[in-house]
């Protein structure tokens, strides 16, 4: 269901908590606790053996945590929710609920790194292999394809060069293969994208990212769009359709049909392995949220205004946003990203490499951080940091060069962010031709 226009605002603030008795607090109580007690044997009983909904241990859920899971899934427009400590073990958990030992997933080509070194060393020690394709060709999504396929992957907004991709052509390629599609919707965030309305079956979020904003506190979140039906190839999803010992006997989707996926995900895998989000740190990301679309608002704003700057700066090679006039992707942007397309970008300095540094050492406002989403503006060199461990043929698939930049827009005056770029770009407009041409824009 869409959310109409200042529902995303609404939900937001409200989603997934009513004031209880007897105090009735308005704000998200913190219930800081490792466990709970029952209220007699035969519901501790029932609760163990998963026939019986409640808090058991803060491993498995938490009443501050479940309130950031149906809130996130209300904003995604997903039946369901589950929180977990990072925006990694997110991506880690979703997959791991569909992909085996000895089965297949096809990925974007221009993911962030840490995904893809989940994807290609732990998931590889796991026996588990994985494609790449680019996120422009819908053809080579369908061709990377193998009967052992269980999941596609991809990210709503690319890290770091903003790339954007038909999804709802990539949603209709997996649905030919029979297996879900899951997108990072972490740097578009449900105010300027939702993906399940596009075809795509599973959303993850770092809410490390944009849903906290403050940089204060690590969190992800899995949402599952409950339309995938597990049941009409039982054989390929033994896992939700088999019968196991673990939940006496019977099947999942016997017991939890559509939600069978997050069931899935909460009882084995957060509970077996242990990724759980802290009650701290969700009360945390509940605070951010209650200003997201506003915030989002203001970054997109500073991001036009920075990334128009930068294009038109002799000493900038590319700028790899779709709000540049020119973009090859700023038709897709368009059609569905209305609101725009987020303001974590990147751009090409039009110097030598080695420069990279020095450029970086410069800036003032703008902090070296691992980290995007924040309300201060942040820089990082993905070939050195975030995008270090990906093979120089991995990282020319993503497009990222030695040159290349990320930028994080944040919250500060517009003014200030292109002030501090002009005075660490001067010393390199000194030493190019006095014919240097404004940035080009290549395909992100």
């Amino acid at each position: 269901m869409s959310i109409p226009d200042g529902g995303t605002a609404t939900a937001q603030i409200h989603a997934g908590y009513e004031p209880q008795a007897p105090h009735r607090p308005v704000t998200v109580p913190l219930y800081q606790s490792a466990a709970y007690e029952f209220p007699d044997y035969e519901s501790a009983r029932r609760m163990f053996a998963l026939k019986e909904a409640g808090f058991t241990y803060t491993r498995t859920g938490n009443p501050t945590v479940a309130v950031l899971e149906q809130r996130v899934a209300a904003l995604e427009g997903g039946t369901g929710g589950l929180a977990t400590a990072t925006g990694q073990a997110a991506v880690a958990v979703a997959l791991l609920a569909l992909v085996r030992g000895g089965q297949h997933l096809v990925a974007s080509s221009k993911l962030y790194g840490g995904t893809v070194d989940l994807l290609t060393d732990t998931f590889g020690d796991f026996g588990i292999e994985v494609s790449f394709a680019d996120p422009a060709d819908v053809g080579a999504w369908a061709a990377a394809v193998r009967p052992q396929t269980r999941a596609f992957l991809t990210e709503a907004i690319g890290n770091p060069l903003a790339t954007l991709q038909d999804l709802p052509a990539i949603a209709a390629a997996a649905r030919s293969a029979g297996v879900p599609l899951v997108v990072d919707n972490t740097l578009a965030t449900p105010v300027l994208y939702r993906p399940l309305e596009l075809g795509a079956d599973v959303v993850v979020h770092s809410a490390t990212k944009f849903l906290g904003g403050h940089g204060t506190s690590l969190a992800g979140v899995v949402v599952d769009g409950g339309r995938f039906d597990f049941s009409a190839d039982p054989e390929r999803w033994p896992q939700l359709t088999r019968p196991k010992r673990r939940y006496g006997g019977d099947t999942l989707w016997e017991r939890h049909g559509r939600g069978a996926y997050l069931a899935l995900a909460r009882s084995k895998y957060l509970h077996d392995l242990g990724p759980s989000l802290s009650p701290y740190n969700a009360a945390q990301v509940l605070q951010g949220l209650e200003t997201l679309d506003i915030r989002v608002a203001r970054h997109g704003e500073n991001t036009r205004e920075v990334a128009g700057f930068l294009a038109a700066h002799p000493a900038v090679a590319v700028v790899h946003h779709p709000s540049v006039p020119g973009h090859p992707q700023a038709a897709l942007a368009a059609r569905d990203f209305p609101r725009g397309t987020g303001s974590v970008f990147s751009f090409d300095l039009a110097a030598d490499p080695a420069e990279v540094g020095p450029f970086i050492d410069r800036l003032r406002l703008f902090k070296l951080v691992a980290n995007v989403g924040d309300t201060r503006s942040l820089v990082a060199h993905p070939a050195a940091m975030t995008h270090c461990r990906l093979s120089p043929p991995q990282r020319a698939a993503a497009g990222i060069g030695e040159a290349t930049i990320r930028l994080s827009i944040g919250l500060e005056a517009a003014a200030d962010l292109v002030a501090d770029l002009a005075q660490a770009l001067a010393p390199l407009t000194a030493t190019l031709p006095t014919s240097g041409a404004p940035a080009a824009v290549v395909n992100a």
